[in-house]
């Protein structure tokens, strides 16, 4: 039985030196990621003296919750959450099926004149109409002060479809196709038990960059809404900020401070509130979103 040798691979001191810079240079990153999130919560806890003095560093000071009693005790607080949970499940849905619908279209190679529409789609992310021109069509679609304002104008994304399309590409070869259709498979029933099981990654990244984009949505809404019912959340804490900090006519100096107090605290707490969602869902998805933006960066 023949001995086994283990040799033990002896580091220079310039890859020790290397290491130990990557090691610093990671901790620094971790640092600059970590730091504001923690600060945000941790003042969007504090009393609002604390926050206005400059007291809190890292950890809660005086901890106190009035910032998210105060929102929370708002209606309107409710309504745009509501509001925004239907604009971005909805919004999702819609953007994801168009965008397959497109995508995967442009990815066959048996599909005319694709190259001439993929430019033409591609034109879009260069030049657009501006705003005024896109006003005036979602007004003439009767869509101004509706739900479908903040759904059908920005329901496609250029990149999205570009990612989509490379993605079937080099994951849906042509000839499984061809065996699908020699079993008497449609292209419909195909897209529903082939492509889109073999899809689950794509449409994880799909569903997560349409729902941040949707959640986060904030000034379509300001320039196509108008009914405060119909505002998301965004909409709703910019004018709660607004509100606190605009000061009435008659008030005392006591009164003055309180309000400026209690208006720097709400902005800690309105961010806490309008990113809580998103830091949820997204280690759920991240597997996912890692590798479809990969997509087509390794062949072989």
């Amino acid at each position: 039985m023949a001995a086994t040798v283990q040799k033990k691979i002896k580091e220079s001191a310039g890859d020790k030196a290397f290491l130990f810079t990557i090691y610093v240079v990671l901790g620094l990153v971790v640092i600059a990621v970590l730091y504001p999130l923690i600060f945000i919560f941790s003042s969007s806890i504090s009393s609002p003296a604390a926050v206005t003095s400059g007291r809190v560093w890292l950890w809660p000071v005086d901890i106190s919750f009035k910032g998210f009693k105060v929102l929370f005790s708002t209606p309107e607080i409710l309504t745009g959450y509501g509001n925004s949970i239907f604009y971005t499940a909805a919004g999702t849905i819609i953007s994801v099926i168009l965008t397959v619908m497109i995508a995967y279209p442009l990815s066959r190679k048996g599909f005319f004149g694709r190259n001439t529409l993929m430019m033409i789609i591609t034109f879009t992310m260069i030049f657009s109409g501006g705003l005024i021109p896109t006003y005036m069509v979602v007004k003439q679609m009767h869509l101004i002060d509706t739900r479908w304002a903040l759904l059908i104008p920005n329901a496609i994304w250029v990149w999205q479809v570009i990612i989509a399309r490379s993605f079937f590409q080099s994951s849906i070869p042509e000839e499984l196709m061809e065996a699908s259709e020699i079993d008497g498979c449609s292209d419909m029933r195909f897209i529903w038990s082939v492509v889109l099981p073999l899809s689950k990654p794509i449409i994880a990244v799909l569903v997560l960059m349409y729902a941040v984009g949707q959640w986060n949505a904030y000034f379509d809404a300001l320039i196509y809404l108008k009914s405060a019912d119909l505002f998301p959340l965004q909409l709703v804490l910019r004018s709660i900020i607004i509100q606190n900090n605009s000061a009435g006519g008659a008030m005392d100096a006591a009164k003055m401070v309180e309000r400026q107090q209690l208006s720097e605290l709400l902005k800690y707490s309105l961010i806490v509130v309008a990113t809580l969602p998103v830091l949820v869902i997204y280690p759920f998805v991240q597997r996912y979103f890692v590798q479809g933006m990969l997509v087509g960066s390794v062949k072989g």
